[in-house]
């Protein structure tokens, strides 16, 4: 396939970048060029907002969104005068007030979330705004991404713990919910999108085991080779302060997904996979919150 990606440089853009390239697809990515480029793609090197005539008269098998944050990143690669056979949009389960019953569901209604805030809303008008003008793109809508290439102080967190040999300050009895996503198996989920065409154009997307955070953490340090032990914070003290998840649960249906694709990457094999990227990429998770540090001075005991 002749595929457009937007981004390519970070995370899942970069990983579906690679993976294409792989498959033997020709894969052309937008990004700024701030970052090394995945060999084998033909880089064009812009703002996506700024597209210009690069574009213009190009045809793809596939633009494949994953970068686009609002109505205008989709506004302006529409009016660049690029056609394409199929759009897939990567949104976000932000779209889905946390006032909506739960497993939330594509019929349901969409809105504002006041933990997201503004990035649901952009996100959620950058889905109008491509339905309105592409109809028969797909929109899916994931909850957490976690994979090799994430840069995003989350699993690197738990890591960093396991290989310090620290316990782990757990928010409270550790039973809230996570859910996860693995870039592998998006990249999957696009490829049977491509080749079955299927009826629905929205889908949740992300695995149908769910676990609790504290699960979560032994797994991270299981891919570590390493055993958890915890520590209880009390919910008075803010949970962000000290660690990488909102004190927010929120769980997908993921039917829809799942009768097109009823096997995803196994959570703990996944987490191998990222831990063994991470420990020789230590550099490449960056905006590393403080959490140790917030943990050293506020919850150690003296």
């Amino acid at each position: 396939m002749k595929i457009l990606i937007t981004g390519g440089t970070t995370f899942v853009s970069k990983y579906a970048a690679e993976y294409f390239v792989a498959k033997g697809s020709e894969v052309t990515v937008i990004n700024r060029g701030s970052r090394p480029q995945i060999t084998g793609v033909t880089h064009i090197n812009c703002d996506r907002t700024a597209l210009g005539d690069r574009l213009k008269g190009r045809h793809f098998d596939l633009v494949l969104d994953i970068t686009a944050y609002t109505e205008e990143h989709i506004r302006t690669l529409l009016e660049s005068q690029v056609s394409f056979d199929d759009y897939i949009f990567i949104s976000s389960s932000a779209v889905y007030p946390e006032t909506n019953p739960q497993p939330f569901t594509e019929e349901q209604p969409c809105g504002y979330n006041s933990v997201w805030g503004d990035y649901g809303m952009n996100k959620l008008k950058a889905e109008r705004y491509l339905q309105a003008n592409v109809p028969n793109a797909y929109i899916l809508r994931p909850p957490y991404f976690y994979g090799v290439y994430e840069n995003l102080y989350r699993e690197a967190f738990p890591f960093d713990c396991a290989m310090q040999d620290r316990p782990f300050y757990l928010p409270q009895d550790g039973s809230m919910k996570l859910q996860f996503f693995n870039a592998y198996d998006l990249c999957r989920f696009v490829e049977i999108l491509i080749e079955k065409h299927p009826e629905h154009h929205i889908f949740n997307v992300g695995n149908r085991d769910i676990v609790t955070v504290k699960e979560w953490v032994e797994l991270c340090y299981k891919a570590a080779g390493k055993t958890a032990v915890f520590v209880s914070v009390s919910k008075e003290i803010p949970q962000r302060d000290y660690f990488c998840f909102y004190d927010y649960e929120y769980v997908l249906d993921v039917s829809r997904q799942n009768d097109l694709m009823p096997d995803t990457v196994p959570l703990l094999q996944g987490l191998k996979e990222e831990f063994e990227w991470y420990k020789n990429n230590l550099n490449s998770v960056y905006n590393r919150k403080k959490y140790l540090e917030y943990i050293d001075n506020n919850l150690v005991k003296q």
